[in-house]
């Protein structure tokens, strides 16, 4: 007789079937903030867009917009 997978246990050790977790917050930002980008390196909040839906940002003279969730998006 076959178990279902629905019923097997889970081993703590194991990278597989692991539960869904929730998403870690997203991150508030402020004008004026100084933040780091994996891609364009440090820069400063110029505008927050909406309920921090976006972030409009100075990367030493670059601007650039920025959606969320700001995975690469780090505040110093």
């Amino acid at each position: 007789m076959k178990q279902s997978a629905g019923s097997r246990r889970h081993l703590p050790s194991s990278p597989f079937n692991r539960p869904a977790q929730a998403d870690p917050p997203v991150e508030l930002f402020d004008v004026g903030d100084r933040v780091s980008h994996d891609q364009f390196g440090l820069g400063r909040v110029l505008a927050v867009e909406g309920d921090n839906d976006a972030v409009l940002i100075d990367f030493s003279g670059r601007q650039g917009r920025i959606l969320s969730p700001y995975s690469k998006l780090t505040k110093l």
